[in-house]
């Protein structure tokens, strides 16, 4: 599996609907930034919805292709709903997602395939309606140099186009930062090279 320090996450939670056959199909799709906030996200929308006949959901609690997953049939036929929503979120390129189909039964038996396809649709339909935004994983740390290195640092930091946090001065001025993972390595190189080793991180 790839790592992936930057990805599409959803903005905001989206909710839509659609009817099949006489029975009412509800689709909220909101994010997870781990497996605790997936599963309250499925614990609050099936306790919004506990009158439905089922509350199927499908999850991805990190980046995409992360193993933290999760998939649910809620009383549907094995396999025709959870498993189906998840594979259709596993090729969306999109991390941190929760999904939450809701079925009101309307008496018309769909059959395995007709609930895939029921399920499948209703989740694509809101997956349309997503808003989405760019994710980049950071890491935080407090780098530590003398007074005469701070214009060197401050210089990395604005060729990295990282904007430093408030600055402590004491002993010696301290940097609060928060670097995206993939500059992480680039930019301690450079100032280790501005300040001639003299510097301290703490991560």
């Amino acid at each position: 599996m790839t790592k992936n320090n930057k990805y599409l996450v959803p903005m905001k939670t989206v909710s839509c609907s659609q009817e099949i056959k006489k029975s009412k199909f509800i689709t909220t799709i909101g994010r997870a930034v781990d497996i605790d906030a997936a599963r309250k996200f499925v614990k609050d929308i099936s306790s919004k919805y506990q009158d439905a006949s089922h509350n199927c959901y499908a999850f991805i609690a990190g980046g995409p292709g992360s193993p933290d997953i999760g998939m649910g049939d809620d009383g549907e036929v094995s396999g025709t709903a959870g498993k189906p929503m998840l594979n259709v979120l596993q090729h969306k390129d999109i991390g941190e997602i929760v999904a939450v189909v809701t079925r009101y039964y309307g008496g018309v038996n769909l059959g395995p395939g007709g609930l895939v396809r029921a399920y499948t649709s209703s989740l694509q339909l809101a997956l349309d309606e997503l808003i989405l935004q760019e994710f980049v994983e950071i890491k935080k740390a407090v780098v530590e140099v003398d007074f005469q290195y701070e214009n060197a640092v401050r210089q990395s930091l604005a060729k990295a186009g990282i904007e430093p946090g408030d600055a402590g001065y004491s002993e010696a001025v301290k940097f609060h930062l928060e670097i995206p993972v993939d500059l992480y390595d680039k930019l301690i190189e450079d100032i280790g090279n501005q300040t001639r080793g003299n510097f301290k991180i703490t991560i």
